[in-house]
């Protein structure tokens, strides 16, 4: 595992390998803002060679292209997919892949949310097991759009919906926290409000909330968020083929 091996110890996947549970034979669909080079990267080649990524679509620029933009989800796809020996392994290196860009860096509105719902459906349509994401919700350009607190209550907004909807059909909707936790907002951003998704904080090396990881509890005293995972120095694979 190289240096990523703490991270996977920390929540058991190292064990979870050894048992065979790599991944294998499970679709998931990551939605993020881009996947910059990502095609390109060393700790993907597998990918490429196995054909493991099944679909791209962007559905900001309403293209096939997901490479070409934000570098975000490059990140997040190496913590669940690299498979570099003595480098970085993420914790599921033998899935396949659904890569769908639904977030625009360059602004904050609403329709990301809107966004969010097609690339959940599209992901079902594919038969997809788990979908990723690791965007929230709660500000927008036009503060007259802005969230409240009490609207996090995983039912109002569209991301919350669509999310409850993807678990209504037998997806695993997977999503974090959010970083907020040392701004005036300090709670969980939606869609991790939904009730039946799994919320993901971030820790430190130590198992230490992150600062910058979101608070629960709903305003409803749903306990949020349900488990935590690295988010504070995490071993991540970046566009410049580097780690």
């Amino acid at each position: 595992y190289g240096n990523s091996l703490n991270q996977i110890q920390q929540i058991g996947a190292d064990k979870m390998h050894k048992a065979g549970y790599t991944g294998k034979g499970i679709l998931i669909a990551i939605l993020d803002s881009g996947f910059e080079k990502a095609i390109n990267l060393e700790v993907f080649k597998h990918l490429v060679s196995e054909n493991k990524i099944i679909m791209t679509y962007d559905f900001v620029d309403q293209e096939s292209d997901v490479y070409d933009d934000h570098n975000h989800g490059t990140s997040v796809l190496s913590c669940i997919a690299a498979k570099s020996p003595g480098k970085l392994y993420g914790t599921a290196p033998d899935a396949s892949l659904a890569l769908f860009r639904t977030e625009d860096v360059s602004s904050e509105t609403k329709i990301e949310e809107v966004n969010w719902l097609l690339a959940a459906e599209k992901a079902d349509s594919l038969g997809a097991d788990v979908i990723n994401s690791s965007l929230g919700y709660y500000e927008f350009d036009n503060p007259k759009q802005n969230y409240v607190y009490t609207d996090m209550d995983g039912n109002k907004t569209i991301s919350a919906k669509a999310a409850d909807f993807a678990v209504g059909v037998g997806i695993i909707v997977v999503v974090s926290a959010g970083n907020e936790g040392n701004t005036a907002w300090k709670y969980i951003s939606t869609p991790a409000d939904a009730d039946s998704v799994i919320s993901v904080g971030a820790v430190d090396v130590g198992g230490n909330p992150a600062g910058f990881s979101s608070f629960g509890p709903g305003p409803t005293g749903t306990i949020k968020p349900e488990v935590a995972a690295r988010g504070s120095s995490t071993v991540l694979a970046y566009p410049n083929n580097t780690i």
